[in-house]
C-alpha cells in the first residue's frame, strides 16, 4: 500500500465521528460539517451546511459540556436529548438504526421553572392498567415535551404502548396493530364528569389527523378546583356521562386515534379550568411521587 493511501486513511479515521453518543462533544469540537455529513438526505433538504454551522456556533458559545438527559427508541428511531449542567440549552437528535441524523433540535429558553414547581393539590393515579405505557411527550422542557411551549398545554402528557422497540406490530396504516388501540382508560382520582366528546371517528389511515376536532373524543373529570382531560379516546367508547361520579380506576373510555394524534395514544393533562384551550395546565402530582419524561415507562418502579 502507498503512503498516499496510507495517509488517506488515517485522514478519514481523524475525521471520522461517532454518533450517537458523541453528538455534542462533536458540535463542542466544531466538526459541524462532519456531523453535517451525516444528516440524511431529506434531513439536509431543509437545511444547508451555512446555515446549521452559523445556528450551532451561536448556539454553542459558553456552552461547556452536555449531560444526556432522555433516551427514547421506537419504531426504528433513537431520540437522544441533552442538557448543559445548568439545563440552560439543550439538544435533541433523532437517529436511524445507521446512526445517520433524521432531525436536530436545539433549545435554550429558560423555561418557567418557578410554575413548573407548583403541583396539583389532587394526587392522581396512573388513567390506566398494565405495563409498557411509554412517555412520547413529557417534561418540563420543550424538547422533552412539545407541550411545553403552549402554556394551555404545558404540563400534558402524550402516552403510547410500546413492545420490544414498536408501539404496533403488523400493518402500522391500521389502528388495530397498535398495542395502545382500545385499551381501557381509567378515571386518574374521584371526581364528577364535566363534559364528554363521543362521536369523532377514529383517523384512518393511521397518521392522518383531524385537526378540525383536536382533542378528538375526550372525557373532563372535574376534581375540586382542578379538571382532568383524557384525550383521543375510541369512538362511542365512552361509558360515562357529565354529571356521574367516578372513583380513581373507574373505567370512563378505551384508547383510540381520534382528533389531531399521529397514531393511538392518550393524551392526559390536569388545567385549572374546564376548557382545555381557555384554562392553564398544572404540574401533576403523581402517586408515588413519579415525575416521569419522555422516553420513560410507566408506571416507574
Amino acid at each position: 500500500m502507498s503512503n498516499s493511501a496510507d495517509a488517506k486513511i488515517e485522514e478519514n479515521k481523524e475525521r471520522a465521528i461517532s454518533l450517537p453518543d458523541e453528538l455534542p462533544q462533536e458540535l463542542l469540537k466544531g466538526r459541524y460539517e462532519d456531523v453535517y455529513g451525516r444528516f440524511s438526505d431529506d434531513f439536509k433538504k431543509q437545511v444547508h451546511l451555512a446555515e446549521f454551522t452559523e445556528a450551532m456556533q451561536a448556539f454553542l458559545k459558553g456552552a461547556g459540556s452536555f449531560e444526556q438527559v432522555a433516551r427514547m427508541q421506537l419504531n426504528g428511531g433513537d431520540t437522544r436529548i441533552w442538557f448543559t449542567p445548568d439545563k440552560a440549552k439543550g439538544i435533541a437528535g433523532v437517529f436511524n438504526e445507521q446512526g445517520d441524523i433524521l432531525g436536530l433540535q436545539i433549545n435554550g429558553h429558560p423555561g418557567w421553572p418557578e410554575q413548573d414547581k407548583k403541583k396539583t393539590a389532587v394526587t392522581y393515579k396512573l388513567p390506566f392498567q398494565g405495563e409498557d405505557w411509554l412517555v412520547f411527550w413529557g417534561g418540563t422542557n420543550v424538547l422533552l415535551n412539545y407541550h411545553y411551549e403552549y402554556e394551555s398545554q404545558r404540563y400534558a402528557y402524550d402516552i403510547v404502548q410500546a413492545k420490544d422497540g414498536y408501539s404496533y406490530s403488523g400493518d402500522p396504516t391500521r389502528n388495530e396493530s397498535y398495542y395502545a388501540f382500545g385499551k381501557e382508560i381509567l378515571a386518574p382520582a374521584d371526581g364528577v364528569v364535566v363534559s364528554i366528546v363521543n362521536d369523532i371517528p377514529d383517523n384512518e389511515p393511521v397518521g392522518v389527523m383531524n385537526e378540525k376536532a383536536p382533542a378528538g373524543n375526550v372525557v373532563v373529570i372535574q376534581h375540586g378546583g382542578e379538571y382532568s382531560y383524557l384525550a383521543h379516546l375510541k369512538k362511542g367508547s365512552v361509558t360515562v356521562k357529565p354529571g356521574d361520579r367516578v372513583r380513581a380506576g373507574d373505567v370512563i373510555g378505551h384508547l383510540g386515534n381520534s382528533g389531531n394524534s399521529s397514531e393511538p395514544h392518550l393524551h392526559f393533562q390536569v388545567s385549572d379550568g374546564a376548557e382545555l384551550f381557555q384554562s392553564h395546565a398544572i404540574p401533576i402530582q403523581w402517586a408515588g411521587g413519579i415525575e416521569p419524561v419522555k422516553g420513560e415507562f410507566m408506571p416507574i418502579k
